[in-house]
């Protein structure tokens, strides 16, 4: 009762302040243009309405009723900050293309705290330009090519370990597996045992909480999201310590996995160019970006190849061509990954109809104009990648799922297809993301028919697409026929 009483009294102040604070700066912004809409309520806005309609799979309507009454450009306030929300190509451009003092790419202050404050997303300049181009270094092709038979082997391991010889299955939970398998060896150079089981056991407390509202009481999502978050920063902390270490005698490769990596890089004056807070905060972004969204896609992809035999039939003939010229323990080599391209153009399109990463938000810095609207100084923008990917005007018959869309031969509007982001801030990721769900495609559609166990194929966003169960599958294994 008393925890109650008082927790009331604290939502009571901070509706308080928050009132002062937003009648304050409603009064010093009168004189300029502002989007239509409202804030709502103090701190929470339209956080709930978002979240609600989310989790229940009308995101997409929720986006176009808004423009539909607004119009491109309106404001709402979202996890606890004043917000303009940016419809269409246009708008797009504008957010990605911005400079750094006009827009930064930091996160709203809950999703900072839980990410990191020196995350690769919240930093901006110099500092942005050197981490990003670290990261870079370990993620750009001509590096990844030497992991797609490290990537191949724990494919086949995990195929192994949890699908031969199985009869049914959930299909998320294992793709979750599968990729953050993938993350723990290439990226940490952490074999299977305790610490990835620990690592992972306080990664999904991460992820609870990410888009939450911002109250940090011990019973919310985003307290555990927060407990979660420094629970990953300690062991990552202690992984880097251990790393360092032969790093220092000259006993370890520069390529053994991205921390040892990020440790090697060394600035003009012969020190490490990243912090440990730098490096430990982007390692969180980086499983934030490659366990999540990779696992979403597979799993979505095992969906989508059960529903549309034609499309399973067109990517089983690729892959099975691939896989007639190896030997059956050859690994996957990186020419092979670039003969899949139906295979990837399948890919693209359920990126396009099932974006896992819904939206993201930018910090205004300075008041800017756009679209004869003034969005203030310290206020942020949303932008949403449905709100292009499924615009009938863009992609016709938005809902149709049309793999030759992404074929070339006729070209997409620029700033329409987001799925990675754009601009100079596109997700460094992403040929990484793209290297695990071919890898993974090829020896699934090899091995196994499938099918899907029950008619429920509902889903939800929290904040990634979540089939309600899980997306459960009866597996039959495929005869050879080369």
């Amino acid at each position: 009762m008393v925890a109650a009483v008082i927790f009331v009294a604290l939502l009571l102040c901070l509706f308080t302040i928050f009132s002062i604070v937003m009648i304050d700066k409603g009064r010093r912004k009168s004189s300029k243009k502002l989007p239509p809409g409202s804030l709502g309520l103090p701190l929470i806005g339209q956080s709930l309405q978002l979240l609600r309609a989310m989790r229940a799979n009308t995101a997409e309507e929720w986006i176009q009723n808004r423009v539909k009454k607004y119009g491109p450009v309106s404001k709402l306030g979202l996890f606890g900050s004043p917000t303009v929300f940016l419809a269409g190509p246009a708008a797009n451009k504008f957010v990605f293309m911005a400079d750094s003092e006009t827009l930064s790419n930091d996160q709203p202050r809950s999703i900072q705290r839980i990410l990191g404050e020196r995350n690769i997303s919240s930093l901006r300049g110099d500092d942005h330009r050197r981490v990003r181009a670290a990261l870079v270094s370990f993620l750009k092709p001509d590096v990844l090519k030497d992991y797609v038979g490290m990537m191949d082997g724990e494919v086949r391991k995990h195929i192994d370990t949890y699908w031969k010889d199985q009869r049914e299955l959930k299909v998320m939970p294992l793709m979750k597996t599968l990729t953050f398998d993938i993350i723990c060896s290439l990226l940490f150079g952490l074999e299977q045992g305790p610490r990835r089981r620990n690592i992972i056991s306080a990664f999904r407390e991460v992820m609870l909480g990410l888009w939450s509202v911002p109250v940090n009481l011990p019973f919310t999502r985003f307290n555990r999201s927060l407990r979660g978050s420094r629970r990953v920063r300690t062991m990552v902390t202690q992984l880097i310590r251990e790393k360092r270490q032969p790093l220092q005698r000259g006993s370890a490769s520069p390529s053994e996995d991205l921390i040892t990596c990020l440790l090697k890089i060394r600035d003009g004056d012969d020190r490490e160019a990243l912090s440990e807070e730098e490096i430990g905060d982007n390692v969180v972004v980086i499983m934030v970006a490659g366990h999540d969204t990779s696992s979403v896609v597979l799993t979505f992809f095992i969906r989508l190849l059960a529903n549309y035999p034609d499309i399973c039939a067109k990517v089983l003939q690729e892959q099975e061509e691939i896989a007639k010229c190896k030997d059956p323990e050859e690994p996957l080599t990186w020419e092979d990954l670039s003969k899949m391209k139906y295979t990837w153009r399948t890919a693209t399109e359920l990126l396009r109809v099932i974006s896992p990463v819904f939206g993201s938000f930018r910090q205004v810095l300075k008041d800017v104009e756009f679209n004869g609207y003034t969005i203030p100084k310290g206020w942020q923008v949303f932008w949403a990648a449905p709100s292009t990917h499924m615009e009938e005007t863009i992609f016709a018959e938005p809902w149709k799922f049309d793999p030759s869309r992404f074929d070339g031969q006729t070209p997409i509007a620029p700033y329409s297809f987001v799925a990675f982001g754009g601009g100079p801030r596109i997700c460094p990721g992403a040929e990484f993301a793209r290297l695990e769900i071919l890898i993974a495609v090829h020896h699934l559609v090899t091995r196994f028919d499938w099918k899907l166990r029950c008619k429920d194929e509902t889903f939800r966003r929290d904040p990634l697409p979540v089939p309600n169960q899980d997306l459960p599958i009866l597996l039959e294994p495929r005869r050879s026929v080369y």
